[in-house]
């Protein structure tokens, strides 16, 4: 036996007291950590900003078959609406894709620069027309010819635009598709120049 006998209640007060004891509590983050140093003064951390970009990207994402049609009524409106202010201008970024490209718009300038009967198709068949219709048999005979004439004009008119046309594209893009290009030109002198869209970008007798 050990001389020093140890008390019980000292045993027993030491075995409540570390019971009692309260557990090491967790460190505490400071709410002033230092800030990211990659993240600039006054902007939000790069987590942070994937965050807000995330949360973002979500908001704008359509939910419903209704606002996903409705957004792309609105894209393609939007669309329309640059396709219309670059025929007006020229501009080759938001034009349709059968305008786009070096070959048609040197083609579009080609016809632009000179006259064409067939641009005034319109209107003398307007007056062939009224011609016609007069209860005159000299005048009847008369429109009869200048229509027979008018067509003869325009289809050897036609075929001589056409040749220089397609010569003149083989001179300038002889390594480039040309291929349609020459019908393009031709159906564009069908239109009155003031018609014509996208609108002429040269002047008469201005040679591209």
């Amino acid at each position: 036996m050990s001389p020093h006998p140890v008390p019980l209640d000292f045993v027993f007060r030491s075995r409540s007291k570390e019971e009692k004891a309260p557990a090491v509590q967790a460190p505490v983050t400071d709410s002033n950590q230092p800030r990211d140093p990659q993240a600039p003064k006054g902007r939000p951390t790069p987590k942070r900003a994937m965050a807000q970009s995330q949360r973002r990207s979500v908001t704008n994402t359509p939910t419903t078959r209704k606002e996903a049609a409705k957004r792309q009524r609105d894209e393609r409106r939007t669309q329309m609406a640059k396709q219309r202010e670059a025929m007006a201008s020229g501009d080759e970024r938001y034009l349709p894709a059968r305008d786009k490209g070096p070959v048609r718009k040197f083609a579009r300038d080609f016809v632009d620069s000179r006259f064409c009967v067939a641009e005034f198709f319109l209107p003398l068949a307007v007056i062939i027309l009224v011609l016609s219709i007069v209860q005159v048999p000299q005048l009847q005979n008369v429109a009869l010819l200048a229509w027979l004439f008018v067509i003869v004009l325009i289809i050897v008119d036609s075929i001589a635009t056409g040749f220089r046309l397609k010569k003149r594209l083989n001179e300038r893009f002889p390594n480039e598709n040309k291929k349609g290009a020459v019908a393009y030109g031709l159906m564009r002198t069908l239109q009155m120049r003031r018609l014509r869209l996208p609108k002429p970008q040269v002047k008469r007798g201005e040679r591209p």
